[in-house]
């Protein structure tokens, strides 16, 4: 932990830098005060090199290198965006050597993993955040507190479409890295659903499409889902690899729906419709650096000796009706879900605003999944 000016910061290795690492991790340390990157970890040579020249970083490190960069003393804690199939044995490491871990969503591909994740952060006294930033974000936390307030009366529905296209050879379309449109992206529908609804779901239901395109050889082209809610309660959204850009979702009560538009995005404007006895009010949130907020906010749980709302439990729901999804899409079959009961779900007094960068960082050897 290094002190500046009497106030402390948290040193962080960023471990993988892949597309979303370089794009938005990286630039968002200038806008997260209590935090700092120290150190970079990548199997990409020329990575390493151009990425710390630019940044200014001391400390670079193989994969091989891992456990010299935990050991080092140099860092307090890890933020990893290695592919989903890397997640637990990169968390597991750093817990075991006192460290702590702010992982990328999906948690990891298996239960398994995720309660080895959790046990070894338990077992070594670390902090272990799993990265959902919309719990931070305003707009996704305002349509949290509208649901909450009943001003669209009882919430009955949730309906959202997330879809991009994906190219070929992008890691989002490989099995073995723990890839496909439920664990990349339908993730952020199934985590809206439950914090808009706050609650889990108990039985789920899937169907996938694919059109026998050689990019989509090893994953599915799209997925449509049903969760069946407590106080019967539905939530269905369509997650696609292979259609345009869409990010929205709606939640339908008795009275009223609130629609958010680009609501998963982590860069640019969101805006919110809300519709109460047919008359609409429509209100824009600013585009804010949603990974500055997360790396202060994990921050500050270390330094005060907070829990992280989205918690490995929080990680390891998700999973458990992700795989739940993937069996009933193998049977045809609703598949019943367990999941852990949360003390604490994501409120408005969770907000963190923290300046947008209007910078687009140069990418060296990596590619936005659409390649765009």
């Amino acid at each position: 932990m290094t002190t500046t000016n009497g106030k402390n910061k948290i040193r962080y290795a960023v471990v993988g830098l892949g597309w979303f690492a370089q794009e938005a991790a990286l630039p968002a340390f200038t806008s997260a005060d209590n935090s700092e990157l120290v150190a970079l970890v990548s199997d990409d040579p020329t990575k390493r090199e151009e990425l710390s020249k630019k940044y200014g970083i001391q400390h670079t490190y193989s994969y091989d290198e891992y456990e010299d960069c935990l050991t080092s003393g140099d860092i307090d804690a890890v933020y990893i965006a290695l592919p989903n199939h890397l997640h637990c044995d990169y968390t597991v490491r750093a817990a075991n050597q006192a460290i702590h871990v702010l992982c990328e969503k999906p948690m990891a591909v298996t239960e398994k993993e995720c309660e080895a994740m959790m046990k070894a952060a338990n077992d070594n006294g670390v902090k272990l955040m799993i990265a959902y930033r919309l719990h931070l974000e305003q707009a996704n936390l305002q349509a949290v507190e509208i649901v909450r307030s009943h001003q669209i009366g009882e919430p009955r529905l949730f309906n959202s479409v997330f879809s991009q296209q994906v190219e070929q050879g992008n890691i989002r379309l490989r099995e073995i890295t723990g890839g496909g449109t439920i664990y990349d992206i339908g993730i952020y529908c199934i985590n809206a659903a439950r914090y808009l609804f706050q609650d889990e779901p108990t039985e789920v239901f899937a169907v996938a499409a694919t059109k026998g395109e050689q990019r989509f050889s090893e994953v599915e082209e799209m997925t449509s889902v049903i969760l069946r809610f407590p106080n019967e309660r539905l939530a269905t959204f369509t997650c696609s690899f292979g259609a345009a850009k869409v990010s929205n979702y709606q939640v339908v009560g008795t009275k009223g729906d609130i629609r958010v538009e680009s609501a998963y995005t982590w860069q640019g404007e969101i805006k919110h419709y809300l519709t109460i006895d047919g008359e609409t009010q429509e209100r824009t949130f600013e585009s804010h650096d949603q990974l500055a907020a997360e790396f202060s906010y994990f921050s500050d749980c270390i330094l005060q000796n907070k829990d992280p709302e989205p918690s490995g439990i929080e990680g390891l729901n998700d999973v458990r009706i992700i795989v739940a999804l993937y069996q009933s899409i193998e049977t045809g079959q609703p598949m019943k879900v367990e999941t852990l009961k949360r003390e604490q779900r994501p409120t408005s007094a969770q907000t963190i605003e923290r300046p947008a960068t209007e910078e687009k960082p140069e990418l060296i050897h990596a590619a936005s999944p659409a390649g765009n």
